[in-house]
């Protein structure tokens, strides 16, 4: 896989996981457009993982373990 993605990309995904690449990537940028101007921490993670995720294949995507763990 060429992009590590970290344990808070990880989560954010798990979350607004659709089951496609694509979907997720959409979700996210629209996800994107409603976060305020103070939740710039949660819009530069969100952009990691977009970037991230365009770097990627669908079957590198389907490889993800994107389960969420609420527990930490």
């Amino acid at each position: 896989m060429k992009e590590n993605f970290t344990f808070e990309e990880q989560q954010l995904m798990s979350i607004y996981n659709p089951g496609t690449r694509l979907g997720l990537i959409h979700a996210l940028v629209e996800m994107r457009t409603y976060l305020d101007k103070d939740e710039q921490e949660l819009k530069y993670l969100t952009d990691s993982a977009i970037a991230k995720l365009n770097t990627i294949t669908d079957a590198e995507f389907d490889a993800l373990d994107l389960v969420p763990d609420f527990d930490f």
